[in-house]
C-alpha cells in the first residue's frame, strides 16, 4: 500500500507536470496569437508586391514605347523615301511602310506587356490555389494529430487498466505461455 508521504509526492508530481503542460500550451497560444497578428501585414505586402508588379509592368511598356517612337521620329524621315523607292523598285505595287512596320512593331510590344501582366495573373493564381492546398493540409494535419492524441490516451488507459490488474491480482494469476521446444 501508499503511504500518505507516497500519495502526496504523486499528487505533487502530477501538479509540477500538469503546470508545466499548462505553462507550455500558453507559451504556444501566444505565439499563435502574437503569428495572426501578423496575417494582416503579409497579406498588406503580398497586395503590394501584386501592385507593384503590375505597375512596373505598365511603366516598362510605356517608356519602352515611348523610346520606340522617338526612335522611329528619328529615322522616319530617313527610312520612308529608302521604304518607297524599295517598294516601287522591287515589289510593284506591294506597300511596305513605315507606319505599317511600326504598328506591326505596337502591337508586338503591346502582347508583349499583355503577356507579362497573364503571366502575373498565373502565378497569382497558383500562389492563391497552392495557399488554398496548404491550408487544406494544414486542417488534416490538425484533425490526424487529434486523432493520434486521442489512440495514445486510449492506448495510455489499456495500459493503466492492465497494470492495475496485474497489481492487483499479482503475477499469480497470469497464465502461463507454454514455450516452444528449441530445435
Amino acid at each position: 500500500m501508499d503511504t500518505k508521504k507516497d500519495i502526496k509526492e504523486e499528487i505533487t508530481m502530477q501538479r509540477e507536470v500538469n503546470k508545466a503542460l499548462d505553462e507550455t500550451r500558453d507559451v504556444i497560444n501566444v505565439a499563435t496569437r502574437e503569428a495572426a497578428r501578423e496575417i494582416p501585414q503579409y497579406t498588406q505586402r503580398f497586395g503590394d508586391i501584386q501592385e507593384r508588379t503590375i505597375k512596373t509592368t505598365r511603366e516598362i511598356a510605356n517608356n519602352y514605347i515611348e523610346s520606340q517612337k522617338e526612335i522611329i521620329s528619328i529615322y522616319q524621315s530617313v527610312w520612308t523615301p529608302f521604304v518607297e523607292n524599295t517598294n516601287s523598285r522591287f515589289w510593284n505595287y506591294m506597300s511596305i511602310s513605315p507606319k505599317g512596320l511600326a504598328e506591326t512593331y505596337g502591337t508586338v510590344v503591346s502582347n508583349f506587356a499583355d503577356n507579362v501582366i497573364a503571366a502575373t495573373r498565373l502565378t497569382n493564381n497558383a500562389v492563391s490555389a497552392n495557399m488554398e492546398l496548404f491550408s487544406t493540409a494544414l486542417q488534416q494535419t490538425k484533425d490526424n494529430s487529434r486523432e493520434l492524441s486521442r489512440l495514445g490516451v486510449n492506448a495510455t488507459k489499456v495500459f493503466h487498466e492492465a497494470t492495475n490488474d496485474v497489481a492487483t491480482t499479482g503475477l499469480s494469476g497470469a497464465e502461463t505461455i507454454p514455450s516452444r521446444p528449441r530445435r
